[in-house]
């Protein structure tokens, strides 16, 4: 692999999205910060990056702690500099309204919402000092429209939006690119695949092509890494070409 004295921190690495951003990453030179709830669950992504010659190093992180986020990043960055930071942390819940608890919909928000914050303005801190960086956001279906069930979820994730859009105005003219990435799509995790399954019947799953590789989603973020200056994105939507929109 190529070797960058550059750090990508990804924060909300999950076993599907967020571990395949972290390969492609990886798989192009930087070091890489990975950061999840349970972070003993990052073992198999570790594994994989060393086994492939890339360098990572996995933390247990509760990204809806303030002091975890800033700990997190600061050290980040100290082990080689922030370049790049990628918030997916995911929240999605269905509920009918009336059976949304409070506490649902305030864990929700903290997720998907109050955690971003965190983590796009403490990056943003630290590559501010620097003059540059990449902050981006994944969003979803939801950011853009609150679907029957998805109060909380759309909540959240308009409000994550609106923060990215905020972030993108004040900080691309200081040199740093924030971009706001939206799957308007089913993406292929076990957990999907179940879902559709369980809602549409035993032929649901006959296309494949109807399901988003999580790799995908990895290589989208390394098409808004590379951009120029002079050809940002902000918001970057992507589906399957067969998904209704």
């Amino acid at each position: 692999m190529p070797k960058r004295d550059a750090t990508a921190a990804v924060i909300g690495a999950g076993d599907f999205i967020g571990s395949e951003i972290a390969r492609k990453f990886a798989a192009e030179g930087f070091s890489i910060f990975a950061g999840r709830r349970n972070g003993d669950k990052l073992a198999p992504l570790v594994k994989d990056i060393e086994a492939a010659g890339g360098e990572i190093q996995a933390r247990s992180l509760d990204a809806r702690k303030e002091e975890e986020v800033v700990s997190f990043l600061n050290e980040a960055d100290a082990h080689a500099p922030l370049e790049v930071c990628i918030f997916n942390v995911g929240a999605n819940v269905n509920f009918p309204i009336l059976d949304t608890t409070e506490r649902v919909f305030r864990k929700v928000w903290e997720m998907a919402c109050y955690s971003g914050f965190l983590a796009g303005r403490e990056a943003a801190r630290l590559m501010l000092a620097r003059g540059g960086g990449k902050i981006f956001f994944t969003g979803a279906t939801a950011s853009l429209r609150g679907g029957s069930g998805f109060a909380a979820f759309a909540s959240a994730k308009f409000g994550l939006r609106a923060v990215a859009q905020a972030m993108a105005r004040e900080l691309g003219p200081k040199n740093i690119h924030v971009a706001h990435l939206i799957i308007d799509s089913g993406v292929d995790t076990e957990w999907v695949r179940q879902r559709r399954l369980e809602a549409l019947g035993p032929n649901a799953l006959d296309n494949p092509d109807l399901l988003m590789p999580p790799s995908a989603v990895a290589d989208s973020y390394w098409q808004l890494y590379q951009q120029p200056k002079s050809a940002w994105t902000f918001e970057m939507e992507i589906r399957p070409f067969g998904e209704k929109w």
